[in-house]
């Protein structure tokens, strides 16, 4: 009973907290992974834009299109459900100049899991505070709260992140914004899946954007599972006229064990 308190108590503080909009570095539904005490690893994210937005929204911003955003994500398991990551993200523009975007730290805590190789519920939450450039994001400070739950059954997986993020530097503290991302995969094959991913920007809890100007995304993707390392590549295609055209990422995972 208290874990499912904790969780409901944790996402309503956020729901009173607020916001800020950042370039798209890392493009994935959390699900059930997590490193044991002793575990490391890195995931490389990896995504681009060959048909988007090409207009910056603030000074400093770069734009999307024909960017190639490139961000290691260092992890670390702490034990008792929790690890730790480190994200170092960068990017080329459209003409190949190379901007490095700052930092991010994240806990993540899955209390709710399936024993290793079994089907079963999971559920956490993971938050990350951040120090971007403008570059990345128009506010320096942020906090994104995600909230991770799903099932793992035998050869499929399903997974929701409500995510949660507001800006804490002065001027763009507000009602946060809310995303909703979904995952569903299938086996076909031993350590090889297919599948969706879905992304949708709905604005804020004070003010919900318009169909039309809401970023959404549909994924295609596809999973390879091996003991030392990983890969998630998709094909997103947006839905909406807020939306970049085509987007196209990858997820490399190694593990140092």
């Amino acid at each position: 009973m208290r874990t499912p308190r904790a969780l409901g108590l944790a996402l309503l503080a956020a729901c009173a907290s607020p916001v800020a909009l950042a370039i798209q570095d890392e493009i994935q539904v959390y699900t059930d992974d997590l490193d044991e005490k002793g575990e490391s690893g890195v995931e490389i994210h990896i995504n681009t834009t060959p048909s988007g937005r090409s207009t910056p929204d603030y000074a400093g911003d770069v734009p999307p299109y024909h960017g190639v955003r490139f961000t290691p994500e260092f992890s670390w398991g702490l034990g008792h459900g929790f690890d730790w990551g480190l994200y170092l993200p960068s990017t080329t523009d459209a003409d190949g100049h190379y901007h490095f975007g700052g930092a991010k730290l994240r806990v993540k805590w899955l209390p709710i899991r399936a024993p290793e190789g079994g089907a079963g519920w999971y559920a956490g939450i993971n938050n990350e505070v951040s120090n971007l450039n403008k570059a990345f994001s128009d506010s320096r400070w942020n906090d994104e709260l995600r909230i991770m739950g799903g099932y793992r059954g035998a050869g499929w997986l399903v997974g929701v992140n409500p995510i949660l993020e507001w800006g804490l530097s002065p001027g763009f503290r507000g009602s946060p914004d809310v995303t909703l991302a979904y995952k569903a995969t299938h086996d076909v094959a031993p350590g090889f899946a297919l599948g969706f991913e879905y992304y949708q920007d709905i604005g804020t809890f004070a003010d919900r954007l318009p169909h039309d100007e809401q970023d959404r995304t549909l994924y295609a993707v596809m999973e390879i599972e091996r003991k030392a390392w990983s890969l998630n590549f998709g094909v997103g295609r947006g839905l909406t006229p807020a939306t970049d055209d085509w987007t196209v990422k990858a997820i490399v995972g190694i593990s140092f064990n």
